[in-house]
């Protein structure tokens, strides 16, 4: 799932872009809007200093039980990096 502050129509904005552009389909990516950020607050992950002007989240992988409660999490400044998957993978394993 993917979380921003955009409302819908920008979102959508963004999907066709990344669609025409790159030729990446997000049918399968949820989307969650968030333009208030009271989810984006609740994890800590708020971005207000972002360069362009725009309040972002930080890019964030949560890794969160049944419980609802956060067992891994890695946040990075530059959204070009990520965790990789055999990091998410290893990580998932220890919290089972």
């Amino acid at each position: 799932m993917a979380v921003s502050v955009d409302d819908r129509e920008r979102q959508q904005m963004m999907i066709d872009r990344v669609r025409e552009e790159h030729g990446v389909d997000m049918t399968s990516i949820l989307l969650l809007s968030d333009p208030d950020h009271a989810v984006i607050d609740r994890y800590g992950i708020f971005n207000d200093a972002e360069p362009r002007g725009r309040p972002v989240p930080h890019p964030t992988t949560l890794i969160i039980d049944r419980d609802g409660v956060i067992r891994w999490k890695v946040t990075e400044v530059d959204y070009r990096q990520r965790p990789e998957n055999a990091e998410i993978l290893e990580a998932l394993e220890v919290v089972r």
